[in-house]
């Protein structure tokens, strides 16, 4: 009996270690908090995002480029006292972080991942991120047939590397999430509280690029 108390209190310890080792995120937002678990399968990432956060410079940032069905953009520092109707966006750290795709681990697109933002392949082949920029997935749901068509895309944009499993396009078809960028931007992190957050902020009316009419800020990123 002794024995199998000791093991039992061992298990627990064990899982509460587990646990205590998740790093979580809290950005307050002027339209609510959002949560976020960052993942450990993408150590660059994750230290890289923490380091920022301590060093308080998500603070006072916009959401500048919001795309509804699609996705919510965040980070550019030339936000923090930019004027009303600005274009942003090319605002960064002098320094990138190297990609780290898991799709192997089930880490793709879906709908409340967090992601890196970087410049596009003319200009950045190596796929590497943004040091500050990021984004949270909202997307759509598809049908197989549109699945289909994202596979061709892919297919073309990543010389057949990057293929939607069975899991992933049933994840697709009924949770939705943005696949045509699976394998070409990092996925480092998920929502874990908030998403409702995330939809009002993606549902904003925005101008010609893409910036909300209205300031939607992070007031304060946190660690939890």
């Amino acid at each position: 009996m002794r024995k199998i108390l000791l093991l039992t209190l061992l298990s627990s310890l064990i899982l509460v270690a587990c646990k205590k080792s998740e790093i979580h995120v809290v950005l307050e937002t002027t339209k609510g908090d959002i949560e976020l678990k960052l993942y450990d399968a993408t150590p660059l990432h994750r230290d890289n995002f923490v380091k920022l956060v301590k060093e308080c410079a998500y603070d006072s940032l916009l959401f500048h480029r919001v795309i509804r069905d699609f996705m919510i953009q965040g980070g550019d520092p030339d936000s923090k006292n930019a004027a009303p109707g600005v274009f942003l966006g090319e605002g960064d750290r002098p320094y990138t972080v190297p990609a780290e795709f898991r799709l192997e681990e089930g880490i793709f697109h879906r709908r409340g991942v967090l992601a890196a933002a970087r410049e596009g392949d003319d200009v950045n082949p190596e796929q590497r991120s943004s040091a500050m920029q990021f984004y949270i997935v909202w997307g759509k749901v598809f049908d197989d047939a549109g699945l289909d068509n994202i596979q061709k895309r892919l297919d073309d944009r990543t010389g057949g590397r990057v293929k939607l499993t069975p899991e992933m396009r049933e994840e697709y078809k009924t949770v939705g999430g943005t696949p045509h960028l699976d394998g070409q931007y990092t996925v480092f992190g998920e929502v874990v509280s908030g998403l409702e957050v995330v939809d009002a902020i993606q549902r904003v009316q925005t101008d010609g690029n893409d910036r909300p009419l209205e300031d939607v800020r992070i007031i304060r990123a946190r660690l939890r």
